[in-house]
């Protein structure tokens, strides 16, 4: 069973930056888990789930066209951490942010559908004020 779990969320103004965390169990075993992958999906009040950035187990990163420049997705294998960096965050970037894993490789769109991921955290909420 794949667990994840992230933090970080706050409340900042526009321009400003925040660091989300995902502690994610695919991490620890790596024999059950060679191939895996990471991703931050955001949702808003009433709106659907939209995906920003995705990892997978090559390190290859995926953003969307919103967050591209701004967001960076990074993992450390280590610390059994995936990490989202935002930078000049914008008040339509608010939302409740939430990690999903799924083991194998991603798909060909891993943003496209959060149907893909099985594996969900609970959200961490980012306010961000103009």
């Amino acid at each position: 069973q794949i667990q994840v779990m992230e933090s970080g969320g706050g409340s900042v103004r526009s321009g400003g930056s925040l660091r989300l965390s995902c502690v994610a169990s695919v991490y620890e075993d790596r024999t059950s888990y060679p191939t895996y992958c990471l991703a931050w999906f955001r949702q808003g009040p009433g709106e659907e789930r939209l995906g920003v950035a995705s990892i997978d187990s090559d390190d290859q990163p995926t953003y969307s066209d919103s967050v591209k420049g701004r967001f960076t997705v990074s993992q450390d294998r280590i610390a059994r951490t995936l990490y989202l960096q935002m930078n000049s965050l914008k008040p339509e970037d608010a939302a409740t942010y939430y990690c999903a894993a799924e083991p194998g490789h991603c798909d060909l769109d891993p943003l496209g559908e959060a149907s893909f991921y099985g594996y969900w955290g609970q959200g961490t909420q980012v306010t961000v004020s103009s």
